[in-house]
């Protein structure tokens, strides 16, 4: 029977209401007013037609709502439409629904519907999403059956699948079997290249697609990037930017994060920067991306200004923020820590055990221990890693004790690894302790862990630091595998220990091996050339660091300046930072203390200004360098108003050696009463070393009463130090306080204690000749002797007048003139006089600090004899020069 035919007018109805609910199917943005349509459709009966069936499924897909999209197409069902099988494989595939996807696929053959070219892109990617090979290698087969494999879109289809499927060599035989490509075929090849890191590939394809008159995209530009940066080929890649912007192609934010990416790698900040900021849609990857870039590249405080700038725009991801706190903990930045933190509770960031260790280490390094240990009770799983961070956290905070009960508890959780060990191991150093090394050494072997090469390393380190220098080298020696780490523990060790023969013997050895040097060798080495007899030494290093292209390096011109300055060749020291372009406050620091160290404290003050003029922000240790220059020059006003400014200016806490230096200010020029009031004032206890400074300081002055007070407060903080009872007991011998030098040298004796004798040396023509005091039985003794005596009429015309307050034993002014000629010092100057031409400067070492008697001489006999004396004592450089000295009479 014939359908009867619509009146023209009624047709006319019918397809103005089928204009009007396609055009309000395409419009609809919300799951609502699709019911309300699809109810409409049901009531009017067209929902089981092909063209608004296939409407609705696409649009619930659109909204995704896949369920719906089923129920749909249940309706219509059986159906042997390729169109209404096609919208449903699609609209699964849309929603990630792969397996329903393949599966009405798979109906779809078994009811012998033969696909179209419609069909196959959404199957083809169905089977990448579900990783479903063999149903992929299926899938190709069908195509290649029904003859489609020279459809565009398919060929893209399979390019892109095989690519995640990484079988790459398929993608290419796809791509190169396409009769016609276009920018996605492409696109899906470099970036299947680029995805799985063949950068080669990536590369070469992109310049291909150029050379086939391609115009890139920004999705090539985005794939293409990572390969540069992959390559590390930072040219390569500025020229894909540079023809980006030749080409007028539009920076998207997908390129922007690959352009940033790239130069992030590469460490050129500069154009990074660049980027960022011209870059006019941000998203939370871009923000990302520059974040955990500049934090990697250790600009910490830009990275946590950024994430603070990120926060009014984007919310970060976990590792955004894991990011973020790396950057507080390198800067100790412990206030935007907290912020980080509280930011991430607040927002309900689920903390796992990397992001948990994350923050345990940025307390740790912060200084606040205790909250990392909230932070590690609070914990649901630790790893090893956690508790390894909460010990080396208590460690940093100074708290080695309680470093010490966490290692004992970890025990009883968890086995300690490799790290653990060598992050408990320098406890030992810090509490002294030999024997709980010798525990944790046998702990090591038990385990398994003394073979490991970095635990050996750290083992050497604690037996030298804890006064085992044999122990430290039976663990190097007996090494099967070494390390560059080792060698320079063990030349360090050898520096620690000032074993400076056996230290250079492993330098030598180092080289018979043909171990290169890196950076922390000549780190370690450089020290050892800081004392009078290796100043040879110094200065082969120094070519050496030259020949191996060293010498621009900051830390090696740094430590050069202090080993010239401490081996007695401060124009070596003042080259060297002249010559350094690139200075950071230990540069300067290391000049204002050399300075300081030679007497040179206008200088000191000066070079201090420059450093602050350079915008190189002072620290504790710069302030520390000026204060003591100014003690050392008389710059009392001076190293005062330094401390105030280190105080109010720059909000530096001063630790107890600033107090200690500030006193030795006072005490060094006279103002006794200032010293101690000042010491009174302290916000801490005054401890022996404090009192120390002011003892030290005040052997010139007469201030007895605060002399006799401060002696007995010494000896009561600190009753098992020797060098405070003879720094006592000589300071009674200079007032002539007889009974109580003998008071106090009787403690001395009960105690056990020994005096240090003085020593001095000097080297000439490569020989060290070592001079104690008193002592007799040196080679040419009679000359030195004889010459003293001949020294001694000649400057007695010049004024000198001997000052027996110098001598700390109760004798007769005879004897204490004879023990005055034989102090180490006068020995070695006679010495070198005999032994060396007319002219020539003499370079002594000696072991304690210079007396007032030795000092007065010294500038009497380099005036008589027209030469130079350059003396280190253990406090400072002197040199002696026409009668005077460059310390002022401050030292």
């Amino acid at each position: 029977m014939r359908p009867s035919k619509l009146h023209p007018f009624a047709q006319q109805i019918q397809e103005s209401l089928y204009v009007q609910i396609s055009r309000a199917l395409s419009s609809t943005l919300n799951i609502k007013e699709l019911h309300r349509i699809h109810s409409v459709l049901i009531t009017l009966g067209l929902d089981r037609t092909v063209f608004f069936s296939g409407k609705l499924i696409s649009k619930y897909s659109q909204l995704k709502d896949p369920h719906s999209c089923s129920k749909v197409f249940i309706r219509v069902s059986p159906t042997n439409n390729v169109y209404q099988w096609n919208t449903i494989i699609r609209a699964m595939t849309h929603n990630g629904l792969f397996t329903e996807a393949l599966d009405h696929y798979t109906k779809m053959r078994v009811m012998n519907i033969k696909p179209d070219t419609f069909t196959f892109p959404s199957v083809i990617n169905s089977c990448a999403g579900s990783g479903k090979f063999e149903t992929a290698k299926i899938v190709h087969e069908h195509v290649l059956e029904l003859g489609y494999q020279s459809d565009l879109y398919i060929g893209n289809a399979l390019i892109d699948m095989y690519a995640r499927f990484s079988t790459l060599d398929k993608a290419r035989q796809v791509f190169d079997e396409m009769p016609k490509r276009d920018t996605v075929s492409w696109n899906s090849l470099v970036s299947g290249y680029s995805a799985h890191e063949e950068w080669e590939e990536a590369l070469d394809t992109f310049y291909q697609s150029r050379t086939a008159g391609l115009t890139p995209d920004s999705f090539m530009l985005s794939s293409v990037l990572p390969a540069c940066s992959g390559l590390n080929t930072i040219t390569e890649g500025q020229i894909v930017h540079g023809l980006s912007i030749k080409l007028g192609i539009n920076i998207s934010t997908r390129v922007c994060n690959a352009l940033l990416s790239m130069y992030l790698k590469s460490n050129n900040l500069q154009d990074c920067h660049k980027v960022f900021n011209e870059t006019a849609i941000k998203d939370t990857g871009t923000w990302n991306t520059i974040i955990s870039g500049y934090s990697q590249a250790t600009l910490y405080q830009e990275s946590i200004t950024l994430f603070m700038e990120m926060l009014q725009k984007h919310q970060p991801d976990l590792l955004t923020v894991t990011s973020v706190l790396h950057a507080c903990s390198h800067i100790q930045d412990l206030e935007s820590g907290k912020f980080v933190h509280n930011y991430m509770v607040i927002n309900g960031y689920e903390c796992d055990t990397t992001a948990s260790n994350i923050l345990i280490n940025m307390y740790a390094k912060c200084g606040d221990a205790h909250t990392a240990r909230k932070v590690f009770n609070k914990m649901k799983t630790r790893d090893l890693t956690s508790w390894n961070s909460l010990i080396n956290g208590f460690m940093i905070a100074s708290l080695y004790e309680e470093s010490m009960d966490i290692f004992t508890s970890m025990k009883t959780d968890m086995k300690p690894d490799f790290v653990t060990y060598v992050t408990i191991l320098p406890v030992c150093t810090f509490l002294m302790s030999l024997k709980l090394a010798k525990e944790i050494h046998c702990e090591t072997i038990k385990s398994g862990f003394n073979s490991s090469i970095i635990v050996r390393n750290s083992l050497i380190d604690v037996y030298a630091k804890c006064g085992k220098m044999e122990d430290a080298l039976n663990q190097f020696e007996y090494m099967k595998d070494r390390d560059i780490v080792s060698w320079n523990t063990i030349i360090s060790a050898c520096s620690h220990s000032d074993n400076y023969n056996l230290g250079f013997r492993i330098i030598n050895q180092m080289r018979i091996e043909q171990i290169l040097p890196n950076v922390a060798t000549l780190l370690s080495t450089l020290p050892l050339c800081s004392n009078l007899e290796s100043k040879r030494q110094g200065k082969e290093l120094h070519a050496f660091i030259f020949k191996l292209n060293f010498e621009l390096n900051v830390p090696i011109a740094n430590a050069l300046i202090e080993m010239y300055s401490k081996c007695g060749n401060l124009e070596n020291s003042i080259r060297v930072f002249d010559q350094t372009k690139v200075k950071d406050v230990v540069t300067w620091t290391a000049m204002i203390y050399a300075y300081g160290m030679y007497g040179q404290g206008e200088k000191s003050v000066t070079a201090f200004e420059n450093m602050k003029s350079a915008r190189i922000i002072p620290d504790r240790i710069a302030f520390l360098a000026i204060i003591f220059a100014c003690s050392h020059s008389g710059l009392v006003e001076k190293g005062r108003a330094y401390f105030t400014q280190m105080t109010k200016y720059y909000k530096i806490t001063p630790k107890i050696e600033h107090y200690a230096c500030v006193v030795d200010l006072y005490s060094r020029s006279g103002q006794l009463p200032e010293a101690e009031k000042f010491i009174l004032s302290m916000p801490m206890p005054p401890d022996a070393s404090i009192w120390g400074s002011l003892l030290s300081g005040s052997r010139k002055f007469v201030h007895t009463n605060i002399i006799e007070r401060v002696s007995k407060r010494i000896i009561e903080l600190n009753p098992n130090n020797p060098g405070y009872y003879i720094l006592v007991s000589n300071i009674y011998a200079s007032l002539g306080k007889w009974e109580e030098v003998k008071n106090v040298r009787k403690l001395i004796k009960v105690k056990g204690f020994k005096k240090i004798a003085g020593r001095s040396w000097l080297e000439i023509d490569k020989k060290v000749y070592v001079f104690s005091s008193g002592d007799k039985w040196f080679e040419q003794y009679e000359e030195v002797r004889k010459l003293l005596e001949v020294l001694g009429d000649l400057i007695a015309k010049e004024g000198y007048i001997g000052n027996l307050r110098s001598v700390v034993q109760d004798v007769g002014e005879d004897e204490k003139r004879e023990i005055l000629c034989g102090h180490s010092e006068r020995l070695a100057i006679a010495f070198g006089l005999l032994n060396t031409k007319p002219g020539t400067r003499l370079q002594i070492m000696k072991n304690l600090r210079v007396c007032e008697d030795c000092h007065s001489v010294s500038k009497y006999i380099s005036k008589v004899v027209e030469r130079e004396f350059l003396v280190r004592d253990a406090n400072r450089f002197h040199l002696f020069k026409n009668g005077v000295c460059s310390c002022g009479d401050y030292w």
